[in-house]
């Protein structure tokens, strides 16, 4: 992996390994936990819309067409495109939707976290060895990751969880997603800086707003955040939806 492209050959995966795929031109991108026999774990607002799981534009992307045929269902998993929304198995074609392989990067260092601009790629918190990270996908898979919510529980928040098990117990901020955090820090970067009536010239409020940008996708990371802890996945479906009990495990732990 490196910094221009977290792209990967399918052949090179392994069990566990957090994947994802652009939709849409980039726009955005589709997350999922690759289980082997090249089928994928991941989590779908449905109908075929997992093209629209993991960012603000998910009302618009909703709008255009399909990016792959959905009337004739799929010969290796049998997907046709009107499964229910949740987590969902499916095989690898069918979850890139003729789109390119990538691999999430996790314990990278902060430079190189800052240097890969684009959120959505990669995060500072380490693994959990295959074994957690499989048996999270599996049982969420059986019973379910809460309700779709586009900041704070999105397909790349599942993924995170497999991988961490980690959850963000507050209710005033955004979730695990790199994307979501990528979008809030842009809007930062845009209108929050007093620092931008300091400086003059283009280059100055450029250099700012790239700062803000910077340090707002940092601070958000999964891997430095406080406001995160480590939720067994057994007791995960009972506090999804209630910040409040996802807290109280905070304080029990």
């Amino acid at each position: 992996m490196g910094v221009l492209s977290n792209k990967v050959d399918p052949q090179n995966l392994n069990p566990g390994d957090h994947i994802y795929s652009w939709r849409q031109a980039y726009i955005y991108a589709h997350h999922g936990i690759y289980i082997g026999d090249g089928m994928v774990i991941h989590f779908t607002r449905g109908a075929d819309q997992e093209i629209g799981a993991g960012t603000v534009l998910d009302r618009l992307l909703f709008s255009l067409p399909p990016s792959h045929p959905t009337d004739t269902p799929c010969q290796r998993c049998g997907r046709d495109g009107t499964r229910k929304d949740g987590v969902i198995s499916s095989c690898l074609d069918c979850f890139l939707s003729r789109g390119d392989l990538y691999l999430f990067e996790y314990g990278v260092s902060p430079a190189f976290f800052l240097a890969k601009a684009r959120g959505g790629t990669c995060t500072l918190a380490t693994s959990d060895p295959t074994k957690q990270v499989l048996h999270r996908a599996f049982f969420l898979l059986e019973n379910g990751f809460g309700g779709y919510h586009v900041f704070k529980n999105n397909c790349e928040d599942f993924a995170i969880y497999c991988k961490t098990g980690l959850l963000v117990f507050t209710n005033m901020s955004v979730g695990r997603s790199g994307q979501a955090a990528s979008c809030f820090a842009a809007a930062s970067a845009l209108v929050s800086s007093p620092l931008r009536f300091m400086t003059t010239g283009i280059g100055g409020l450029s250099l700012v707003g790239c700062g803000m940008y910077c340090v707002s996708r940092l601070v958000s990371d999964i891997g430095v955040r406080r406001d995160v802890t480590k939720v067994p996945v057994e007791k995960l479906v009972d506090s999804l939806d209630s910040p409040a009990k996802i807290t109280e495990m905070a304080k029990l732990d």
